[in-house]
């Protein structure tokens, strides 16, 4: 029988005899600790769905160790502004032992073809043909802003050439003088 159950944020699937390593729970080493936030219990075909939690399920664990993790480096940096800032970080954790797993008190998940089916023909139907016509619009409007944009540029390059033209002109009658 395994189960889901959330502690510390997270989710964790956990099996009777698993060494779980969750965020930092405050209880000494040796203690029973009792997580009531069971979201999923299963066994096999078997499986006990929450809306969101089981009520009357419970996972329960054995704390095992207190520690901290392995040093992770923090960097905060900015390019070319002279800002760096270096440290590091040992997030705390706590290692838990699942002992037992009561998964009572819920219904079965099930989900039958045609329920599961109907909302997804529900949205289908009508609203295809409108956001087809839309995106031919749009495309539209964006071809017709790229054939715009390289008749713009040609024409900026033609006023540098000239420019050019221009200069090396004055260039060959001071030689001249």
């Amino acid at each position: 029988m395994y189960a889901v159950f959330r502690s510390g944020g997270k989710q964790y699937r956990a099996v009777k005899g698993d060494v779980l390593r969750l965020e930092k729970i405050n209880a000494d080493e040796g203690a029973t600790i009792k997580f009531d936030e069971v979201l999923l219990v299963g066994e096999g075909s078997d499986v006990k769905v929450g809306s969101p939690l089981l009520s009357g399920s419970t996972v329960s664990g054995k704390v095992v160790r207190q520690g901290k993790s392995r040093k992770v480096p923090v960097v905060k940096f900015k390019r070319r502004q002279n800002y760096l800032r270096q440290g590091s970080h040992r997030q705390f954790f706590t290692e838990v032992e699942i002992t037992g797993i009561s998964g009572s008190g819920a219904k079965e998940a099930k989900v039958s073809k045609e329920s599961a089916e109907k909302p997804v023909a529900e949205k289908a139907a009508g609203k295809p043909a409108a956001k087809k016509a839309a995106t031919k619009k749009t495309a539209a409007k964006k071809t017709a802003a790229k054939k715009a944009a390289p008749k713009k540029a040609a024409a900026k390059k033609t006023a540098t050439k000239k420019a050019t033209k221009k200069k090396a002109a004055k260039k060959v009658a001071k030689k001249d003088d």
